[in-house]
Formats: structure tokens, C-alpha cells, sequence
């Protein structure tokens, strides 16, 4: 029992670290979203006109069109803000977890004895 309670404590860490870094990557995104505009509307009012710049955006819209499809594809989930969260979530923690040596195998045994309703 001693040993499932601290294996769910390390589990719990890994899973809020997850969470915390996707934030982070999350946050980082919108950061870079926020520059691209601001750059884009620079460039298309003060640098050069809306003639160059339409097809630019075009084709940056079309490339995030396809990196959402891609996302469908690969994941069998709506390309949504939510589902790729937890997707990204997802990510860190298989991560964190072969960073740690978690042994889920063990831990998944450990649920199974600990709590039934599981």
C-alpha cells in the first residue's frame, strides 16, 4: 500500500509537470501567433502592400489548414484547441515518465490491487 501511494504521489507530480509544460508550449504559440500578425500587418500596411501580401497569407493559412489535417490524421482527433492540449499533455508525460524510469506496468498493477473501482 506504502509503495502504490508513493508511486500515485510520483504520478501525480509527473502528470502536473505535463501539464504545466504544455501550458508553457501552448503559451509560447500564441506568443509567436501575436508576432506573426503584428509582422504581417507591418509588412502589409508600412513595407509593401496588400498585393504582395495576400498570397503570403494564403499560403501560411493553407500550411495551417494542412498541420491541422496532419493532426487528424495522426491522432484520429478533432483538430481542436482542447484535443491537441491534451495531446500535447499526452506527450510530455510519456516523456517525463521514460525521463524518471516511472515503471507504469508497476503502477498499473499496483491501481489494479489498490483500487478495484479503477
Amino acid at each position: 500500500m506504502d509503495e502504490f501511494q508513493s508511486m500515485e504521489k510520483q504520478m501525480k507530480a509527473i502528470e502536473k509537470k505535463a501539464e504545466s509544460m504544455a501550458r508553457r508550449e501552448l503559451r509560447a504559440g500564441l506568443g509567436y501567433l501575436v508576432i506573426q500578425t503584428a509582422l504581417f500587418l507591418r509588412l502589409t500596411f508600412w513595407e509593401l502592400t496588400w498585393d504582395v501580401m495576400e498570397p503570403i497569407c494564403f499560403f501560411v493559412t493553407s500550411g495551417y489548414a494542412m498541420a491541422a489535417y496532419a493532426f487528424f490524421l495522426r491522432t484520429s482527433k478533432e483538430p481542436s484547441f482542447e484535443a491537441f492540449f491534451q495531446a500535447r499533455i499526452g506527450a510530455k508525460k510519456k516523456r517525463l515518465i521514460q525521463l524518471q524510469g516511472f515503471d507504469t506496468h508497476k503502477y498499473h498493477q499496483l491501481k489494479k490491487i489498490c483500487d478495484p473501482s479503477s
